[in-house]
């Protein structure tokens, strides 16, 4: 397969994704989206990743066509409710305190747009966290900052500590399946040079 050839870019402007994407190729570009990501009622939260995720590489495949473009969106899910970024310390408190000694599920939608085709899935870890205690709360939540993180923590930093135990894609709670997204990749390109 001649993906060396390819000319990858990200539509994110998440450091965790652009470190991800470094174990599929070294040479990518990042170009943020700017599109809308409200949603329509009636859209059920695991399905909600996997439209986001086809938007931000659709608007911005429009606008670089001779890239391989990968959008992605990952959210927590518990009961029922997205936990997305808690952009205040307050809301990242209430949110890991709701996660406290319980399994939630971090799901990834992913979109790649190359050469007028598009590939989407989604990807989902269960994660279980041990009975946290406030302080531990507290003091991750001043230490880490983990405001631009869905559900208010990361698994690659302290966060790891609250994990008693995963089912799934570590990475994918990270915010990027890499090893899915690299077959997702091949076989988009390969039915691309089919063609």
């Amino acid at each position: 397969m001649s993906s060396a050839k390819i000319k990858y870019l990200l539509a994110s402007q998440s450091p965790r994704r652009a470190e991800l994407m470094k174990y599929i190729t070294d040479e990518f570009e990042i170009l943020p989206s700017d599109c809308d990501e409200t949603v329509p009622d009636g859209i059920e939260p695991e399905e909600i990743p996997e439209l986001l995720a086809a938007r931000k590489a659709l608007s911005v495949s429009r606008l670089k066509k001779n890239r391989l473009v990968i959008g992605c969106d990952t959210v927590v899910i518990i009961d029922g409710v997205i936990l997305g970024k808690p952009h205040t310390p307050d809301r990242a408190i209430s949110m890991l305190k709701t996660l406290s000694g319980r399994t939630h599920t971090v799901v990834s939608g992913v979109c790649i747009c190359y050469k007028g085709k598009t590939m989407s899935f989604s990807q989902k870890t269960l994660v279980s966290f041990y009975e946290l205690f406030e302080e531990e709360i507290r003091d991750y939540v001043q230490s880490c900052k983990p405001l631009d993180k869905a559900g208010a923590y990361g698994i690659q930093d302290k966060g790891g500590l609250f994990v008693r135990e995963i089912s799934g894609d570590y990475y994918n709670i990270v915010g990027l399946p890499v090893a899915r997204l690299k077959r997702e990749i091949d076989k988009l390109v390969s039915i691309c040079e089919r063609e």
